[in-house]
């Protein structure tokens, strides 16, 4: 049997769009022999729908759709996945599903079995398990049709426990199928590629069978999915790894003696460095976030410093030069370096740009509130005042030309509350909000790599500082990140306690200091931007803590 994979992006709650692409994708695979094509975890709505699927005329236009799509299939079968109502008055009102198309009709359709709950997944809100696991059967031969998490049983969790009492795979491996499929939307991270490889080959070890592991692509607002579609021999070997954040269809012959060859597309074998493949998502999470919402231009605030410099660059090469606008925005304790370090980088790029300065407005606000202030010591208050005359010049350009703001914030300056709200932290996307300081350095050592020259040297090698007094440093109000990223990590995405974190040469009032400012900066955090995900545990949907809470 030829089966093709259609690694699509599709886009949430557009099904006029959605089901475009999937027609051209049948069209075309039949026209290169295909028997079946198959598309990805919920196609026909995108993922995730969220709430979206609490209406009843979006779950009835989903049903007319696989109608259309299934009158699409002649000569050709197709799986799709779908929300389907669930006809038992018990349970959850939808099932997430994956439907048979072909001869014009739906042919078979299976349920998704285990309903992921926890990290950004919300799914048991609104999806009802599947009660069992049968093989359905095309041309004779049997299939294991799964979707997403059934195949995901196979791994337990850092602690060793496995999240569900009963496997789909070794339901289905008991039926001996002669391949299975696996249709996903499973989010970037950037350990998603070992972890998933590992998965496929439990798999096809269980079953003693192929797998076709094929993931949706693209970005819906924070979640990035990279596509990295699998096909694996019985034995385990891969045979095909599809582009990652590469829209393809490939075509792959399922062969007796449980093989898989390459038919059409390109056989390939991911580049799985964490640099590329963070960058990457990210230029995709820019792109999508404006795109999908029919957005071309976007502005940051520029300072010299590193964080703002790669959301520059990242910008520039998801939204092209052209419709980026950088705005400096000097004030007396700018330096000059920061300055010559911010044209160079513009010049290096290509932007648009303008330079505003924002001492008219602080001098302004200062004698606004001298009375106010009067006989206080300058301290903090001041420093804020200043993010946010620059937030404020931000969003009038933003208002006044229709750019949208682009925040520039890092993941270790939101989890240690080192950042201004309505100030620097505003923004309508987070694109480095799940990235750490170091981790910032990385992706610019790698931009460098990959266009050099891009990024100036002495924003990579000088010492980073807000710039809102004189003289200063990150390192005066923050340990060394080198230092700060690998508690913030232990804590954050490892979830160890202040005793659990060890690290050679940091005291445990170091360890205890950092961790109270993430406890207490939490309201922070619940005002933020969308934080494009790259992590394992991102703030936002993936890491829901109190705002008033005591604990640690």
């Amino acid at each position: 049997m030829k089966i093709a994979l259609a690694q699509i992006n599709f886009h949430v709650g557009n099904l006029p769009s959605n089901a475009g692409k999937i027609k051209e994708c049948i069209a075309s695979a039949k026209k290169s022999g295909a028997d079946m094509v198959v598309f990805s975890e919920l196609a026909i709505c995108g993922y995730p729908p969220k709430d979206l699927l609490f209406h009843e005329s979006f779950i009835t236009a989903c049903e007319k759709t696989v109608k259309e799509l299934a009158a699409e299939c002649v000569g050709i079968a197709a799986v799709v996945g779908v929300p389907v109502k669930n006809k038992d008055k018990r349970g959850k009102p939808l099932f997430n599903a994956a439907v048979l198309l072909a001869d014009g009709n739906i042919l078979a359709e299976v349920h998704k079995s285990l309903i992921p709950n926890y990290d950004v997944f919300d799914e048991y809100r609104y999806f009802e398990p599947a009660e069992k696991n049968e093989l359905i059967t095309y041309k004779g031969l049997k299939i294991g049709l799964t979707i997403c998490e059934d195949i995901w049983f196979q791994l337990p969790d850092a602690n060793g426990r496995y999240l569900y009492k009963n496997s789909p795979i070794d339901d289905i491996a008991g039926q001996k199928p002669d391949f299975i499929i696996n249709i996903s939307a499973s989010p970037f991270s950037y350990t998603q590629a070992g972890e998933r490889k590992k998965v496929c080959e439990t798999v096809t070890k269980k079953c003693n069978a192929p797998l076709l592991y094929l993931n949706t692509l693209g970005a819906n607002t924070d979640l990035i999915f990279d596509g990295g579609s699998i096909v694996m021999d019985s034995d385990s070997t891969i045979v095909n790894e599809m582009e990652y954040f590469t829209e393809g269809l490939s075509m792959y012959e399922v062969l007796p003696g449980k093989k898989v060859k390459v038919v059409t597309g390109v056989q390939n074998h991911a580049d799985h460095d964490p640099a590329k493949l963070i960058h990457d998502a990210l230029v995709l999470g820019i792109h999508d976030y404006f795109r999908k919402n029919n957005l071309r231009k976007a502005t940051l605030g520029l300072s010299g410093g590193i964080d703002s410099a790669v959301v520059l660059a990242l910008a520039a090469e998801a939204l092209g030069k052209e419709n980026v606008h950088a705005i400096i925005m000097p004030s007396k304790y700018t330096s000059p370096n920061s300055l010559t370090d911010a044209m160079a980088l513009i010049k290096n790029i290509g932007c648009s740009f303008e330079s505003i300065s924002i001492e008219p407005a602080f001098k302004t606000l200062t004698e606004s509130l001298s009375s106010t202030f009067k006989n206080k010591k300058a301290d903090v208050t001041e420093e804020n005042m200043q993010a946010r005359v620059r937030s404020i010049l931000l969003m009038a350009v933003s208002n006044k030309l229709g750019y949208l703001v682009l925040n520039t914030s890092n993941k270790s300056e939101l989890a240690t509350g080192y950042g201004t709200l309505y100030g620097d932290m505003s923004g309508a996307l987070s694109v480095i909000g799940d990235l750490y300081k170091t981790m910032v350095y990385k992706l610019a050592d790698h931009i460098n790599i990959t266009k050099p020259g891009t990024i100036p040297a002495n924003i990579i090698t000088k010492p980073p500082s807000a710039e809102l007094k004189p003289d200063q440093k990150d390192s005066d109000s923050l340990p060394e990140y080198n230092i700060l990223d690998q508690i913030l990590y232990n804590y954050i995405e490892l979830e160890k306690s202040p005793e659990e974190i060890k690290i050679e040469g940091v005291n445990n009032p170091l360890i205890e200091k950092v961790i109270n400012m993430v406890n207490q900066n939490e309201y922070k955090r619940n005002q933020f931007a969308p934080i494009l995900r790259i992590s394992p545990k991102a703030f936002g949907a993936g890491r829901r803590i109190p705002i008033v809470a005591k604990y640690i």
